[in-house]
């Protein structure tokens, strides 16, 4: 397949904002597409060569392509570097120089997919001495043979910024249509993608096999399971409500979610993001090989940093120590953890997804040989508000955040890569009466001035909405962040940055910067009110009006751990906002 019908796919799906197109464009692109290299194109439509967890990454940076850039089009580095200022993108650089080209060769080859796949593959694999001058050799002769249009696609995917504005849901809403005989299959084939994290996988499964085979799609060791996320609720009587009075409340310890998978003496650590988080956590690694007695096990555990004198939880930041490359040694003696278990997924050749909590929880307490470093989270069966309340300021005060509540019933399947009232939150910052802490997604910028010249002054924040899979702005926010925190996030925002407000983010604000919806940052707000502006939950409330957040104040914390679609969804606010007019008398209008 040649490299071109890509490229010019990727072009008219970059000039359309509409989803819909983006869909029917991305359909007839994997029509197009041979069997045997689906899994290519969606990988390469994804901007990447594999599925994340496998921690491949081509590690080209912005200087390297330039160096190849100037080699292959004959043009100065200083000129391209010029150039590339101008407009902000180093695809589109690379376009305008390549068509600028003096002199042609001969002996261009037409590329194709698999060569150009294969290539970026031997580029992202190469390390050691001489590995820059290799990349460079790799990457440069795609560039000489590439056409300028080309060029532009393969440099953007090399350096990390396809900037399609395709979310991985569009995708399968693509396959769903192309290849299970439309919009209805999606679901089956989501539930591949959920218990796999691979849709390039998912995609030759579909293609090859139909929805049958896609029917019989099994968890895998090794390929970690999309996280089951939760809900919240500010008040026992809530909860217990939308649990018709009966739940399993189980601590929710301020750690770091892991997703541990064993077979045949081999451990791998997923994070919530799905990064394989081994190396960072050697310790966790042997506490699942010496304390999980099943042969095969995928299970969920919060790692918690603990004063291993006294027993007691350490707060969540010092965990973030243990995220380094080097001195793994002496963070392990300075800051050692805990796991605290909390479901289980897959034992020894049975796939438990479908199972219901007290029997994913009756299965991981019989395959634990529990220690003080590792044991199943506490819980309690509660049945009143009272007996709620008591637990909750138990867990309190034994160090955790609040606690998670849980369906008993038959149908609390874990529902992976999804958000339902099977888990609800009940954490101490919904006590408060004036403020919540909630996780949003940075989605544009504004810049600063006075002391903030040259930084950004506030930043414009979303909510992530899951029936839509779309941010919607919540708040501008510019209080809480120190200089430090300016200039860290100005650098970590510079990847990211696009041309034009992303099609994914709704928004009537104009920004002065628009990104890529990625970083995800701790808000705490004063209250949630009704905005004409603010694009979460519109017209839920009110016909004309959507939600935003007062007085917000960052707190500190970068949600590293979170994807954007881990977020505080746009429902949640809603929820917040209902249970504020609750307390002062009101009654919301419609």
């Amino acid at each position: 397949m040649d490299y071109a019908i890509i490229a010019d796919s990727y072009e008219k799906i970059e000039a359309t904002t509409k989803r819909l197109e983006m869909t029917a464009l991305l359909v007839e692109l994997l029509k197009k597409t041979p069997k045997d290299i689906i899994a290519k194109v969606v990988y390469l439509t994804q901007g990447k060569l594999y599925p994340d967890f496998m921690g491949v990454e081509m590690g080209v940076a912005e200087k390297l392509a330039i160096k190849a850039l100037s080699r292959a089009s004959g043009q100065s580095e200083g000129v391209i570097q010029s150039e590339l200022q101008k407009s902000g993108d180093i695809g589109e650089t690379s376009q305008k120089q390549l068509e600028k080209r003096k002199q042609s060769t001969f002996f261009n080859k037409t590329l194709t997919v698999e060569r150009v796949y294969e290539t970026l593959d031997k580029l992202a694999k190469t390390s050691g001495s001489g590995a820059v001058d290799t990349k460079m050799a790799l990457l440069c002769g795609l560039l000489t043979d590439a056409s300028p249009k080309e060029a532009k696609w393969i440099i953007r995917t090399v350096t990390g910024n396809l900037r399609l504005g395709i979310a991985d849901m569009t995708v399968l809403d693509a396959l769903a249509i192309a290849y299970g005989g439309g919009k209805e299959a999606r679901e089956l084939i989501e539930r591949a993608y959920n218990i796999s994290s691979d849709l390039g996988r998912v995609a030759s499964v579909v293609v090859e096999k139909g929805i049958e085979g896609i029917k019989e799609y099994k968890v895998m060791v090794f390929e970690p399971i999309r996280p089951m996320l939760a809900e919240r609720l500010g008040a026992p009587e809530e909860i217990l409500e939308k649990f018709t009075g009966k739940c399993v409340a189980e601590y929710k310890y301020d750690g770091e979610r892991v997703q541990a998978h064993k077979k045949e003496g081999k451990v791998v650590l997923f994070s919530r993001r799905l990064e394989n988080i081994s190396d960072q956590y050697p310790d966790a690694v042997d506490l699942i090989k010496e304390k999980i007695s099943a042969k095969e096990a995928i299970l969920e555990a919060e790692c918690v940093a603990m004063d291993l004198e006294t027993g007691d939880m350490r707060p969540f930041q010092e965990l973030m120590h243990r995220r380094r490359k080097y001195g793994v040694e002496a963070a392990i003696k300075d800051y050692p953890i805990s796991l605290f278990t909390f479901d289980a997924l897959y034992v020894d050749g049975k796939d438990l997804t479908q199972e219901s909590f007290p029997q994913r929880r009756k299965t991981l307490e019989k395959i634990i040989q529990q220690s003080d470093r590792m044991k199943p989270a506490t819980q309690k069966l509660v049945t009143s508000p009272k007996e709620l309340e008591d637990f909750f300021e138990q867990a309190i005060a034994e160090g955790c955040e609040g606690l998670m509540c849980k369906s008993v019933a038959k149908d609390s399947v874990y529902q992976a890569g999804s958000r339902g009232w099977l888990w609800i939150k009940y954490k101490r910052d919904y006590k408060s009466e004036m403020t919540d802490t909630v996780d949003l997604v940075i989605v544009g910028a504004f810049h600063g001035r006075g002391k903030r010249v040259g930084t950004y002054g506030a930043l414009l924040l979303a909510t992530y909405n899951d029936e839509k899979d779309t941010f919607e702005t919540v708040t501008k926010c510019g209080t809480g962040f120190t200089d430090k925190d300016l200039a860290q996030l100005h650098e970590m925002l510079q990847k990211h940055v696009i041309p034009r407000k992303n099609s994914r983010v709704q928004s009537m604000l104009e920004a002065d910067v628009w990104f890529e919806p990625a970083v995800v940052l701790e808000i705490l707000g004063a209250e949630v009110t009704l905005s004409p502006i603010h694009m979460a939950a519109m017209n839920s409330i009110r016909k004309g009006a959507g939600l935003a957040i007062r007085f917000p104040r960052f707190t500190g914390k970068y949600r590293t751990d979170k994807a954007p679609e881990d977020a505080t969804t746009s429902k949640e606010i809603v929820e917040m906002y209902r249970r504020q007019l609750k307390k002062i008398g009101e009654v919301p209008q419609s």
